[in-house]
């Protein structure tokens, strides 16, 4: 086994990025799975289970955990559930890098215990940073842990910025494919449906990433996670609508010169990057061919129509809790539209009323991090019922 260069723990292995994850880590053969972790999709975990032995695997539900370790009673897997089995799994001392895939807020304890235990972290778990990031960041260096982008535009702000400074980054030019419903009006999109949501043009992702694409409050989470991952403030991070999503970013450098990553829609490529880093390997997919490439047009956001996208920007510089307030608020109403109880705008319109109606904390610990991701939903369960 000393040829194994990676030991990888993948929380979240059943989801889209997870799913992928695995499906780099099949084409490496350096790279070994150690740890799994996955909320409660038993059928696809026990195959994962089966195909790459890990040496432990969390279900967060616990009926669910119990429900496996029965399936598998005849691997050498350990099993374990709940937060404790996910602080475990997040920390387990063979492995070396802790791809933190999972949808929401339950991603940022284990990746602060991680980070504790001397991993680095492929952070494909946006929320993190969003609600979090001024524990996250000093905490990676006091560590001297390496947080690596699997996000495609903050993978390709990163790869930007190899061999430069930072301290000479004049703006970040953040893009977006503008979604399904780009150059809508908010008129035309109150009868949006959950299957036009779900029908990105470009982007084959988990279902709360793409309704988050077609409201724009991806990029508004993105905006904010920027400005924690590179060390900029919100004036100098621009959103650029690019609907081809053939340009993945690009930074802006105090001499006006501007560098760009390109290449074709596929997770696959940020999430081996952040894995082989600082090396390249080949990859197989499709390659941009610059010889049937016509153009590449790009727009100005709408943020009248996509109030997501504008008012992340106001939560961010409000800073302390407001971001956490945004994300829970879209967490919990996303969560709503796709099980059929709220409309489309409903979304934003219940972000806004939360930034309206919690108190700001500034320089808030994790506990009230916590506190007010459940202040939240308590807000809007009462604003959605009335």
């Amino acid at each position: 086994m000393s040829d194994i260069k990676k030991k990888i723990a993948v929380l979240g292995s059943t989801g889209s990025i997870g799913t992928q994850t695995l499906e780099v880590v099949r084409h490496n053969s350096d790279f070994k799975i150690e740890v799994l972790a996955a909320g409660s999709n038993i059928e696809a975990l026990e195959k994962q289970v089966r195909e790459f032995s890990p040496r432990l695997v969390c279900v967060y539900k616990e009926n669910a955990a119990k429900e496996l370790k029965t399936k598998i009673a005849d691997t050498d897997t350990k099993v374990v559930s709940g937060m404790e089995g996910l602080i475990e799994a997040a920390t387990f001392d063979t492995t070396n890098v802790v791809v933190t895939a999972m949808v929401g807020m339950i991603g940022i304890r284990p990746t602060i215990e991680a980070i504790k235990t001397g991993k680095d972290i492929a952070l494909a778990n946006k929320e993190t940073l969003v609600t979090a990031g001024h524990i996250i960041i000093p905490l990676s260096k006091e560590y001297g842990v390496s947080i690596l982008p699997v996000d495609s535009e903050h993978s390709a702000i990163f790869q930007c910025l190899n061999g430069e400074h930072k301290g000479q980054i004049d703006k970040i030019l953040l893009t977006a494919s503008g979604g399904p419903f780009r150059g809508k009006t908010r008129e035309q999109m109150k009868d949006i449906t959950v299957e036009q949501a779900l029908k990105h043009p470009n982007w084959a992702m988990g279902r709360k990433i793409t309704i988050d694409s077609a409201t724009m409050v991806n990029k508004g989470l993105e905006v904010m996670e920027a400005k924690w991952l590179f060390d900029v403030d919100f004036e100098h991070i621009q959103v650029v609508v690019q609907p081809q999503s053939l340009i993945h970013s690009m930074i802006q450098f105090k001499d006006g010169a501007i560098m760009a990553q390109l290449g074709t829609p596929d997770m696959k490529l940020p999430i081996q990057y952040a894995l082989t880093y600082p090396d390249r390997r080949y990859l197989e997919g499709d390659r941009v061919d610059f010889n049937t490439l016509s153009q590449i047009t790009f727009s100005v956001p709408d943020m009248e129509n996509f109030t997501g996208l504008k008012m992340a920007y106001e939560a961010g510089r409000m800073g302390g809790v407001m971001p956490t307030v945004f994300n829970a608020a879209n967490e919990l109403a996303v969560g709503k539209f796709l099980d059929r109880k709220i409309g489309f705008l409903d979304i934003t319109d219940s972000i806004q009323y939360a930034l309206e109606n919690v108190k700001n904390i500034d320089e808030p610990d994790l506990k009230q991090i916590l506190e007010t991701e459940q202040n939240v939903y308590e807000l809007l369960e009462e604003y959605f019922n009335n």
